[in-house]
């Protein structure tokens, strides 16, 4: 069994962590707020007062903050991450930040004799939950071929994708705008068929049931007859990855014309104080806009 270090206990890293410890290893976790990670504590968790002291205490540093300032605050300082490495560690980052931040890091990780992978996943809170989510990484495969079970014991799908840093970062980019798009062209049809005269649960039901009915169609397609209490992935964090998309196909010389109006219903959505529901919620915007009455429960009018 693996030392594990563990930075960010959020809605998805508290979870691996608890797959983590069903699983028998030994993981030492940090937090901003400590009250959030007491019933991982409570289950056997290791507690570190920062990132620095995570470093210190464990063999394979794992980490998922919310976005690239985070990761950087994580990384630097008197507390942080690179002052707690050592030669030979390794530090899997799979936060969902931009690549060229990512290189940044990994480049400085490896000035201690360390390495760094980032290592994104794909899927959410309840793939996570069902054993099904997906991890991608890149960076050094010897690294990666070291940590590579310890992620298994997370999700069952573990690809390496490049040597090169940044590069897992630019498929979980690509995924993530994939999600939000797919989002906005389910609503359009079922809010379609709705103005037209079928019940909306018909429409949920006939559709996500249908040949356009991805793994995403499939878990949040229902939310639109009901939102989660909890946001799965919520406005912001997808904006923050569209607007991570949009640069870098700026970079690239990549045009994303859906992506850029998936963009501007996200921001849509904060006008609207809808900025803590999920993604999802993107129906509720158009619904507003179509003259309908969303009634997902859980989001404020």
């Amino acid at each position: 069994m693996a030392n594990i270090g563990y930075i960010g206990l959020g809605v998805m890293g508290s979870r691996m962590v608890d797959r983590l410890l069903e699983k028998g290893h030994t993981v030492t976790g940090y937090n901003r707020t400590k009250s959030k990670a007491q019933w991982l504590i409570d289950k056997g968790m290791k507690w570190a007062d920062s990132p620095r002291a995570v470093a210190a205490a464990a063999d394979v540093i794992l980490s998922m903050v919310t976005a690239s300032a985070a990761l950087e605050d994580i990384a630097s300082g008197p507390n942080g991450v690179l002052a707690g490495i050592s030669a030979g560690k390794i530090w899997v980052d799979m936060s969902t930040v931009g690549p060229e931040l990512s290189r940044t890091i990994a480049a400085r990780v490896k000035e201690t004799g360390a390495y760094m992978l980032d290592a994104p996943v794909a899927g959410s809170v309840l793939t996570l939950e069902m054993g099904k989510l997906s991890i991608m990484a890149s960076g050094p495969k010897a690294a990666f071929d070291r940590v590579k079970p310890m992620l298994l014991d997370i999700g069952p799908t573990v690809t390496h994708v490049s040597e090169t840093n940044g590069l897992a970062l630019v498929v979980k980019i690509a995924h993530n705008l994939n999600l939000s798009t797919q989002m906005l062209a389910f609503s359009e049809g079922v809010l379609l068929a709705e103005k037209s005269g079928i019940p909306r649960e018909v429409a949920v039901e006939v559709l996500t049931h249908s040949a356009i009915s991805s793994p995403m169609v499939q878990y949040r397609g229902p939310f639109v007859l009901k939102m989660p209490d909890e946001a799965w992935f919520d406005v912001n964090m997808m904006q923050k990855d569209l607007g991570l998309a949009l640069e870098l196909g700026k970079q690239v010389e990549v045009p994303l014309p859906t992506t850029a109006l998936v963009n501007q219903f996200l921001t849509a959505a904060r006008a609207m104080g809808l900025a803590k529901q999920d993604f999802a919620i993107v129906f509720e915007v158009l619904a507003r806009m179509s003259g309908i009455s969303a009634r997902t429960s859980g989001a404020s009018k």
